[in-house]
């Protein structure tokens, strides 16, 4: 599907137009976990998340005509808010398709950046099918979240940037919602460094790609009832899955619970302030479900588009595993 050169060849386009996110570190966190641990922060890329990585490689590969018809896209945040700031920035237009239940800050911020909204209900309509009558009844291009080969690249850059700048690791645990992020990121860590371990990190109620990968073919589990409103993913992708399945080491999980713990210790510890999501794979490392005793681990930090609304009630209140706040 992809390979390391389409990784570099992401990474050349987005030169200049990305950020280079911090590798983030913290003595109390090695002390905690008995492991050197590097932290990508994502939370400060281009529109608050990795996506805005995906979503400009993809954009400014269509050629004029294309981007003159404008763009689709259908997302629960962070993608919404990346294919609009691309699309603003190559100078296109912009629709997204955004479940009633999304956090209403990703919702303005998407907006903000010029995009048209349109809201589904997440747990009754089909965001996929939405997405693909707007664009056939626009002739415009639909940009999917991580079903697309440009797309996986393009997240694939977030490993390629953090191996340059540490250098070899043991282990990489990479947040998982559709599979994009950490089919990119095994796909550049594997090639660079083949003997590392990478592991995908799911809510614990959303593990559809955990009980996929021990099936051996995709499975389908109900929408997620999960704080982590950027993983609630019901069906790993087919693009996705491909890559996944022949890369990844196994597929970890972290509870609501968990989740709130590690933006928490973020917050507390490192003055970095993540969404539910982004905060996942630290989640499960902090509860001590990899085997990292003494070796060096990467750790994706993927978004921080939280309210401080939301920031504050999920901290306050605690998990109750009905689902995002609005």
């Amino acid at each position: 599907m992809i390979g390391i050169d389409d990784v570099r060849m992401a990474a050349a386009r987005l030169e200049g137009v990305a950020n280079r996110t911090p590798v983030l570190t913290s003595r109390t966190l090695d002390r905690l976990v008995g492991a050197s641990v590097y932290l990508k922060a994502e939370c400060y890329q281009r529109g608050g998340a990795f996506k805005f990585r995906g979503a400009y490689n993809k954009l400014s590969t269509l050629d004029p005509s294309a981007l003159r018809r404008g763009v689709v896209a259908y997302s629960s945040g962070n993608h919404a808010q990346a294919v609009a700031l691309a699309a603003g920035i190559l100078g296109t237009t912009a629709t997204i398709v955004m479940p009633t239940d999304t956090p209403q800050a990703k919702v303005a911020a998407t907006r903000g950046y010029g995009a048209e909204v349109v809201t589904y209900d997440r747990y009754t309509e089909s965001r996929e099918d939405i997405g693909e009558a707007l664009a056939a009844e626009r002739n415009a291009t639909l940009v999917p979240p991580y079903e697309d080969p440009m797309i996986m690249a393009g997240q694939g850059t977030v490993a390629l940037e953090l191996l340059d700048e540490v250098g070899d690791l043991d282990v990489l645990l990479v947040c998982v919602g559709g599979g994009g992020l950490v089919a990119g990121c095994a796909t550049a860590a594997k090639a660079m460094v083949p003997g590392v371990e990478v592991y995908g990190v799911e809510p614990e109620t959303g593990d559809d790609t955990r009980q996929s990968l021990a099936a051996g073919r995709r499975i389908s589990i109900p929408v997620p009832r999960t704080i982590a409103d950027g993983q609630m993913a019901s069906t790993p992708g087919r693009l996705t899955f491909q890559v996944n399945r022949r890369l990844l080491d196994g597929v970890l999980v972290a509870s609501d619970a968990e989740i709130l713990s590690a933006m928490a210790f973020l917050f507390e510890r490192m003055n970095v302030v993540a969404e539910p999501s982004g905060a996942c794979a630290l989640a499960a490392l902090l509860a001590g479900r990899a085997d990292v005793e003494g070796r060096r681990v990467g750790v994706t930090i993927s978004g921080g588009n939280v309210s401080v609304r939301q920031w504050c009630r999920l901290l306050e209140d605690g998990a109750d595993n009905t689902g995002p706040v609005a």
